[in-house]
């Protein structure tokens, strides 16, 4: 199993900028990629970007040069920089671990983030 700590969300105003962690403990070693989700409120979740085990990221059109995603392997940790922030980007942020063959996922209980106008 792998259990997932997010941390770091706020109250930010409009272009500012936050960045969010990710701890990761357990079995740390069988972890493919991590990514980070959100979900606003009356919205399903949706994906926000990833980064594999190698450090590969891709990240979806809307946070493209806004966000970054990166790791520090000795702290089991993957961060979300978030830059340039926007109203419509508020929302609670999720941390997901893909793990093992079989590709199971694992998520974080979330954290807030609010970006207001």
């Amino acid at each position: 199993q792998v259990q997932l700590v997010e941390s770091g969300g706020g109250l930010v105003q409009s272009g500012g900028s936050l960045r969010l962690s990710c701890e990761a403990s357990g079995r740390i070693d069988s972890i493919w990629a991590m990514g980070w989700y959100r979900q606003a409120p009356g919205k399903q979740r949706d994906p926000v970007g990833s980064i594999t085990s190698s450090g590969t990221t891709n990240y979806v059109d809307s946070v493209k040069g806004r966000f970054t995603i990166s790791r520090d392997n000795t702290k089991n940790t993957v961060y979300l920089q978030m830059n340039s922030l926007k109203p419509e980007d508020t929302a609670v942020y999720y941390c997901k671990a893909v793990c093992g063959s079989y590709r199971y996922a694992y998520w974080g209980q979330g954290t807030q983030v609010t970006v207001s106008s």
